[in-house]
């Protein structure tokens, strides 16, 4: 049957004109119809018609009958498509009928009497004239179950079983029937070529366009199969389809959805995407584009809360203001937007502590409240929203009428939430969070009593996997440590330092949430004196790793870390905790662990596998395969200023990085290589010591020390029981005081400040060392020691250390260099690797880069720099590889190449240092600055010494960063 039952033309021909054509098969033509043109191919073939042994009737006659029925059907079938008369109607299907009744399922054309009964039953349906459209589908899934895919009629059975389920969802609303059309469509459609008479009724209004409007209008389902469904519909609306903005909402809602619900940032992100392309199709004042740019903006600020990416949260702002002026006073939904604005300025007060962001978002609550009067659905919303706010303020500037409004409204929203609302449990958290906040000796035993059973109502009403019950683990937490303060239960302590435990470590909520309440429980430990205090250092060093992992450059892990600046100071806290708890080791991991993860992260792609590729050469070339590729995406990711592209650039890191991860895990599977990059243990950074005893000095605001990790054996604490950080910060900023009066000073005055200090850090810091090494280790005179500083430490001059006294028979005290040979390192796999890197050693190679005429507006002339470079290519021994870059051929792509192609390398240029941005401190080139982040990006694998004669300006030395 072609189309609806349309007569669309009449055959008149011959026999003799038939069968002139042989068994050529040859074409007829009929006249358009929907701007297509209908047309048969055909072909004549003469067969015998009896049986040659009882002259039977043979088939054809059979066929005869079937042909002649069939055409009767038609016949009727067509007067009824003009009639509408339902007898016409009638004896078409009995026709059918008796065709179907002749053509057993084995029959060649069982499928095709199958669809002209089916079909005839279905139009029957859409005039309301038969009922039963269950079992005109199952005939039509029987046609289709005998016309595979590489039938010519499998088209054909897809769109009327398709249209056929969408006419039962037009009269039952079964999001089933819907679904599955929508799944036809997207098989049927490839089938169909452009032009033809099928593609113009599938691809129509009343084909599979009704079919995406319908699951346009289906419930945000967040299962797989609903973003199946999703994604589908949205692969049915190609670039120019007026549907597919709102096919790529619903697909990104769902998707938001699914992240709201198991916490996947791949979800976040590409919900993101398909956000920004729905607002790029349409214009700046389109009435609808304020949908669009809410929906947006608040999967931006989703992404925030998870990830603390401050320009997600200024877009998303700028946006709901964008949308905002798309809905003035009057409008619908103005209320949603004022609701959603409000929340983003007081995400970016608390972040930044703007008063006119939070005073702002107050005003815009109060607004939508105006519009959501008692009886409104959502103004139990509100009114939450209004009290966070007004809590926010109070946590901040502590002005107590803020914080009784905040308690009355949140009590007002808990009554006008119902018990079965899925929101409940907020406005339980926050009332909690409300009875609990202020001073410790402003809480009541009462308000706490009810901030915990608030607390406990959550829980019951949350899955343990769901992302809510974070909150309630934080804000159970507060509500115990509040009951401890007034009580000092030892009982409600520990159950706070349970819910520290199950909040930091909750699957399903961002990093940043979750190290803020790591770094917490490491404070309250220490105050209160828990046992918990190393686990909850090393469970805040474990987020931090991997939240800095996340980061796909250089760039972007060193702002991540400094959201977490409060926290500068816990690798050498944790080292105290470790120290005063008798766990040495354990100490000295921590302290290794927790310095210096931005170098370990932009180091951690180029560790060397030699002992890999002996092991498994297969898995070692994947890993550096991968590690290359995460590398490429590190450095491409860094240049990409489109946030659009931005987002999938990040999107592809994170494939990339699952993928090194996986490859990360089967090396560990290998029994050799089980803590293969992984945090070191003790026995690993004992390598370091393998030349010399290296001193770790601690400076810590709970206890300052050191510790000393010998060539074997455990380590050995030395304390500075007089000796305290402030002390510390005090020492180095005399010595930086003395130091500078010193220089403009004359060589012959004494410097009787430097001799001062030189004595104290003798005294105080050295002395007590030298003892343990002299006397317990007993260390030879004239040894290598190492020294790794922290904090304080690094400013202070320790090999200067001096007692400046006589002996008995007027020979000089020795001093620290007279006794050992002194060496720094920043930390103890520092020096570890660069051990395993002199074992394969390249042919030294010495490059010297000079700029002594740096461009324009980047510094003065630097006069001496040819006359040094010079010097130091006469002292370079002439059996080293030797090659200089100066004026104009030192440029910044040319002094990398050369870093990377050379083992020593000798600069001579203007420097500065940034001490707000440290990746930007930079040499001056001829063109363009050679930043300290283009140098840690860059694969620089036979380093071996670097000599640095840069002119710094005298403002940048006055204030010196402490790493």
């Amino acid at each position: 049957m072609l189309g609806g039952g349309e007569v669309i033309g009449e055959l008149q021909m011959s026999w003799d004109e038939l069968l002139d054509h042989g068994d050529e098969t040859f074409d007829i033509s009929f006249p358009p119809v929907r701007d297509v043109h209908p047309s048969l191919t055909l072909q004549a073939t003469v067969v015998h018609t009896c049986d040659n042994q009882n002259n039977a009737l043979s088939d054809p006659l059979v066929e005869c009958k079937i042909a002649r029925d069939t055409d009767a059907g038609h016949a009727h079938f067509a007067r009824y498509m003009t009639s509408k008369k339902v007898s016409h109607l009638n004896d078409a299907l009995e026709h059918f009928r008796l065709v179907l009744d002749q053509c057993p399922v084995s029959h060649p054309d069982h499928a095709a009497a199958l669809t002209n009964f089916a079909w005839a039953r279905l139009i029957g349906h859409v005039r309301n004239d038969l009922q039963d459209i269950d079992a005109t589908i199952s005939l039509f899934r029987d046609a289709l179950a005998l016309r595979p895919r590489c039938h010519p009629d499998h088209p054909l059975s897809l769109y009327n079983l398709a249209e056929a389920l969408a006419w039962r969802h037009n009269k039952k609303s079964t999001a089933a029937d819907i679904r599955e059309a929508a799944q036809i469509y997207h098989e049927l459609l490839p089938l169909c070529p452009e032009g033809t008479y099928l593609r113009s009724i599938a691809a129509g209004a009343n084909g599979v366009d009704y079919v995406i409007g319908r699951c346009n209008d289906l419930p945000i389902d967040a299962s797989d199969e609903g973003i199946h469904l999703r994604r589908v519909v949205l692969e049915l609306c190609p670039l120019g389809h007026q549907l597919r903005p709102r096919a790529l909402d619903n697909l990104a809602c769902a998707l938001r959805s699914r992240f709201d619900q198991h916490g996947s940032i791949d979800d976040l992100d590409t919900s993101i995407q398909l956000y920004r392309e729905a607002v790029s199709l349409y214009p700046n004042r389109h009435t609808d584009r304020g949908g669009y740019l809410n929906n947006l903006a608040f999967s931006l600020v989703s992404r925030f809360k998870h990830q603390g990416k401050p320009n997600d949260l200024d877009e998303a702002i700028s946006l709901y203001e964008e949308a905002l002026c798309l809905c003035p006073v009057g409008y619908e939904y103005r209320d949603f937007l004022l609701d959603n604005l409000g929340g983003a300025l007081e995400a970016r007060f608390q972040k930044r502590g703007d008063i006119d962001d939070i005073t702002r978002a107050i005003s815009l609550y109060c607004e939508a409240l105006t519009m959501r009067p008692p009886g409104h659905p959502c103004r139990n919303t509100t009114l939450n929203n209004l009290a966070n706010a007004l809590q926010a303020r109070y946590d901040k500037f502590h002005v107590s009428e803020d914080l009784n409004e905040a308690i009355g409204r949140y009590r007002e929203s808990l009554q006008l939430t119902r018990f079965d609302n899925s929101l409940r449990h907020a406005t339980l958290l926050n009332l909690s969070a409300a009875l609990c906040a202020g001073l410790p000796h402003t809480h009541t035993n009462e308000n706490v009593k009810e901030a915990i059973a608030l607390c406990q109502e959550s829980l019951v009403v949350l899955s343990s996997l769901h992302p809510a019950m974070y909150f309630s683990y934080m804000r159970l937490q507060e509500a115990y440590l509040s009951h401890y303060e007034i009580l000092h239960d030892p009982a409600d302590l520990s159950l706070a330092v349970e819910n520290f435990r199950l909040s930091s470590r909750h699957p399903t909520q961002g990093f940043p949430e979750r190290i803020i309440q790591a770094y917490n429980w490491t404070l309250t430990v220490e105050k209160h004196g828990h046992g918990s205090a190393l686990e909850a250092y090393s469970t805040f060093f474990e987020l931090l790793d991997a939240h800095l992992a996340t980061r796909s450059s250089a760039t972007s892990r060193r702002e991540a870390a400094a959201a977490f600046r409060f926290s500068r100071s816990l690798p050498v806290d944790a080292a105290s905790c470790a120290i005063r708890s008798c766990n040495l080791r354990q100490a000295v991991e921590l302290v290794e662990q927790g310095r210096g993860q931005q170098w370990s992260l932009a180091s951690r792609l180029r560790s060397p596998v030699e002992d890999l590729e002996s092991a498994n050469l297969i898995l070692a070339h994947n890993y550096l395969e991968l590690s290359k590729r995460v590398s490429n995406a590190t450095q491409s990711s860094a240049i990409i200023a489109d946030r659009a592209a931005a987002d999938r650039a990040a999107t592809e890191y994170r494939k990339l990085t699952r993928q090194w991860e996986a490859v990360v895990v089967e090396i560990r599977n290998i029994p050799a290589f089980s803590r293969f990059l992984l945090p070191p243990l003790y026995e690993d950074l004992q390598a370091a010591a393998r030349q010399g005893p290296v001193i770790i000095l601690i400076a810590s605001q709970y206890s300052c020390s050191a510790i000393i990790v010998p060539t074997s054996g455990n380590p050995h604490h030395v304390p500075f029981p007089s000796v305290t950080l402030t002390d510390l910060t005090n020492l180095k900023d005399r010595f930086a005081r003395a130091i500078r009066q010193a220089s403009r000073m004359n060589p012959a005055e004494p410097r009787t400040d430097l001799i001062v200090l030189s004595r104290i850090i003798w005294d105080e810091i050295m002395l007590p060392i030298v003892n343990v090494l002299e006397h317990v280790l007993k260390l030879k005179r004239r040894s290598r020691i190492w020294l790794c500083p922290t904090a304080a430490f690094t400013s202070i001059p320790l090999h200067a250390a001096n007692p400046f006294q006589k002996k008995a028979d007027r020979s000089k005290e020795p001093c620290l260099e007279d006794l050992y040979i002194c060496s720094y390192t920043p930390t103890l796999s520092a020096l570890v690797r660069s051990r395993q890197l002199m074992k394969k050693r390249a042919p030294t190679s010495f490059v010297a880069i000079g700029q002594g005429q740096p461009g324009k507006g980047k510094g003065k002339a630097l006069l001496a720099v040819d006359s040094e470079l010079e010097l130091v290519r006469k002292l370079v021994p002439a059996t080293a590889n030797r090659i200089t870059i100066s004026g104009d051929a030192a440029t910044r792509v040319d002094a990398l190449e050369a870093l990377q192609q050379n083992t020593w390398v000798h600069l001579a240029c203007h420097g500065k240092q940034d001490r707000t941005q440290p990746y930007d401190s930079h040499f001056v080139m001829r063109d363009k600055y050679l930043t300290l982040l283009d140098i840690m990006e860059r694969d620089i694998p036979h380093a071996e010494f670097a000599f640095l004669s840069a002119v710094i300006p005298p403002s940048a030395m006055r204030r010196r960063p402490t790493k």
